[in-house]
């Protein structure tokens, strides 16, 4: 009969600290642990156990509360251990720094062994930090427990690795892995992609059984931000033919499609997306709605961009912005400007991206004292300290104008350092206006700078070449030929047909018939010539 109502007890009370909301219903349930007369010492230890985790990790907790409750066990378990290493391990912020190995050397002090869930959230803890030293550390810890070849443990070493740039070591474990699952390979194709590594990342992927989204996302996402949007949107179409139910275009995927068809100016692939988006719930997503409007005015559809924007319900902050930036891309400044002034209307408040579209605007239409004013009203009215892009638009700006001395003294009057984007804006005012004395300093120091980037020794060959200095515009070609640097050839041209991205360039094309091309144009250029020389008697 005491057991029966023992077991009553426990699980009554077990019931109620998975209903509890609120950290004072968590406290009164912790009273009625301590107090009750029914429980035995090993059901009390599961209860708190219980407790523990629900005020750790749940939304209805405290932390604070949950070491308190951590401390006032007399010998915390290897449970109540991983709990609290995994809860400090979990915050974002640095109010605890290092308490997950501070627990863990404690756990170790008083003889308790760690187990497979141990060490994935110190692994966490590294990552968070990016220490990749301190997480060979833990390796070694894991392997001297014998829980390396744990699958969780493993998976946990190669995202660590991945974060901290170490991937040879990443690609040693996960080569050496017995057993992989799908976060495995997840995990070493992010790696690869956000190192660089392409042909690893495409080589994994095929390699590949069981993807799912992120896989997909991952993939797509990492070509696009690569600059590889074709081959990005060629995975999205694979994407759509899998026959599994959880794979499935989600935001992440549509975002990025998106963006591809912006760079590719690939408006045919950009409207099928937007008349899918129409058949799913996602198209009433701000993001996806915002990602639209960026596409629609990339692609030069301003005002299918100007629609989207109006019919969207809320407009947040980007939004406002990409419909700034979409005008302030096409030089209309006077729409820029209105949309700016309805978004203060509206209660919105700008951000720093907001600003780099009104001074863009501003410097593509030489318009200097507007732009001084949008650099003050940022400072000074809603109180943003201006970047370093900020610098580079006003100094643009000033550079265009011809204003190359106020622009030189905005340079040296900036709290960080000038990059090459704030001296490149100079250097093209000093092109465009023939002020060979401060172009010639601005270009050597760029050189100086990026030795190996041509555009600067360009740049200065052409401003030698309009001041007729003949003599020092071949020393610098002549500096160029010794130091290997060669001018890139220009950049490609993309034309989309039936839905097909086509790209051009003066090298050719592989995915085109370039034989062709040219007997088509050497035939109209015949028939030009025959037209000419039969009416015009031309030859």
């Amino acid at each position: 009969m005491l057991e029966a109502q023992r077991t009553t007890v426990r699980n009554t009370i077990s019931h109620l600290i998975r209903e509890c909301k609120t950290l004072r219903e968590l406290k009164l349930v912790h009273a009625r642990i301590i107090k009750s007369p029914y429980l035995p010492r090993n059901d009390q230890e599961f209860l708190i156990t219980r407790l523990l985790f629900v005020c750790a990790l749940s939304d209805s907790g405290s932390l604070s509360y949950a070491t308190d409750i951590f401390r006032f066990i007399g010998n915390p378990n290897i449970s109540a251990h991983n709990i609290m290493i995994r809860a400090y391990a979990n915050r974002l912020n640095d109010a605890h720094p290092c308490q997950p190995l501070i627990l863990y050397k404690e756990m170790l002090f008083n003889g308790i062994a760690p187990d497979c869930l141990t060490f994935p959230f110190l692994l966490k803890e590294c990552t968070k930090k990016l220490d990749g030293c301190l997480g060979r550390g833990i390796h070694c810890q894991a392997i001297k427990f014998g829980l390396c070849n744990d699958l969780y443990v493993q998976n946990s070493m190669i995202t660590l690795y991945c974060a901290c740039g170490f991937l040879v070591d990443a690609r040693n474990l996960f080569d050496e892995m017995s057993d992989r699952d799908v976060v495995s390979w997840n995990s070493m194709i992010i790696g690869c992609l956000r190192g660089g590594d392409l042909d690893s990342a495409k080589n994994l992927f095929r390699k590949m059984k069981n993807r799912n989204n992120i896989t997909w996302n991952s993939m797509i996402t990492g070509f696009v931000q690569a600059g590889q949007a074709k081959e990005a949107l060629e995975l999205f179409h694979q994407m759509q033919i899998v026959n599994d139910d959880l794979v499935k275009p989600d935001q992440i995927t549509i975002a990025s499609v998106l963006s591809a068809c912006s760079y590719l100016g690939a408006i045919d692939h950009g409207k099928w997306v937007h008349s899918f988006l129409k058949r799913t719930s996602m198209v009433r997503d701000t993001v996806i709605r915002t990602a639209l409007v960026d596409m629609y005015g990339k692609c030069g559809l301003i005002e299918r961009a100007y629609e989207v924007f109006n019919e969207m319900p809320e407009k947040d902050t980007p939004a406002w912005t990409a419909m700034i930036s979409v005008f302030a891309l096409h030089g209309h400044v006077k729409e820029a400007f209105n949309v700016f002034q309805k978004m203060k209307e509206a209660g919105v408040k700008p951000n720093q991206v907001t600003f780099v579209g009104l001074l863009s605007a501003c410097a593509h239409s030489g318009l200097v004292q507007k732009g001084r004013s949008f650099f003050d009203t940022m400072r000074y009215e809603y109180s943003m300290q201006p970047q370093v892009h900020h610098y580079a638009c006003m100094v643009d700006i000033l550079s265009r104008a011809g204003l190359l001395g106020e622009a030189v003294e905005l340079i040296q009057s900036m709290p960080m350092k000038a990059d090459v984007f704030v001296w490149g804006a100079l250097l093209g005012g000093c092109q465009m206006h023939g002020n060979v004395e401060i172009g010639e300093k601005v270009a050597r120091y760029l050189i100086d700078l990026e030795p190996s980037n041509h555009a600067f020794y360009v740049n200065l060959c052409d401003l030698y070449g309009k001041a007729g200095r003949f003599d020092d515009m071949k020393r610098v070609r002549r500096l160029m030929n010794e130091r290997g640097i060669k001018k890139e050839a220009p950049g490609c041209s993309m034309i989309e047909i039936d839905g097909v991205v086509h790209e051009f360039s003066i090298r050719g094309s592989c995915d085109v018939q370039m034989e062709e091309i040219v007997e088509v144009l050497t035939g109209l250029y015949d028939e030009i010539r025959i037209f000419c020389t039969n009416n015009y008697h031309l030859t």
